[in-house]
């Protein structure tokens, strides 16, 4: 008999401390039941993947089935670490949604051409931020089928 895999773990880079409460507090309105994780910056972001430093407990910090990626972020921004990851071979199946501020159109053509999954800019209210996070729960982690490797299934 198979035993239920663990649901998806989510990770989020956002450098605002204020957009990290305010997804969190969305997760929670929507009741999605997937780990949420974050970390302020791209370096920050990619020693999570990496498991490199703080990030090597595969039970404190297991592989995110999502990333969730803010595009301007200090140390390194999201457009580099969405590069990096597609570039690499361990790394380039994890879905990536951008989640950001900005609606420049050289941001969006630039990320789908880097391999970003999904682009969305970051809603002003809470209200709008809770449909996104119904949205992306209901897309990302019931409709889509991920690869196996992203750590389980959807709530």
């Amino acid at each position: 008999m198979n035993s239920p895999r663990q649901p998806i773990a989510i990770l989020m880079a956002d450098d605002d401390p204020d957009d990290r409460l305010m997804t969190q507090e969305a997760f929670a309105e929507c009741r999605l039941r997937n780990p949420l994780h974050f970390v302020s910056d791209g370096e920050e972001l990619l020693d999570y993947l990496r498991r490199r430093g703080q990030y090597s407990d595969d039970d404190a910090y297991p592989m995110p089935g999502l990333v969730l990626l803010d595009l301007n972020m200090p140390r390194k921004d999201g457009r580099e670490v969405l590069r990096e990851i597609k570039a690499d071979p361990k790394l380039r199946a994890i879905p990536v949604v951008i989640l950001t501020t900005s609606k420049a159109e050289e941001d969006v053509a630039r990320s789908y051409r880097d391999g970003v999954n999904s682009f969305i800019t970051k809603p002003v209210t809470f209200t709008g931020l809770t449909d996104v996070v119904q949205t992306l729960g209901k897309y990302w982690l019931q409709v889509v089928d991920l690869p196996p490797e992203a750590g389980g299934d959807a709530c």
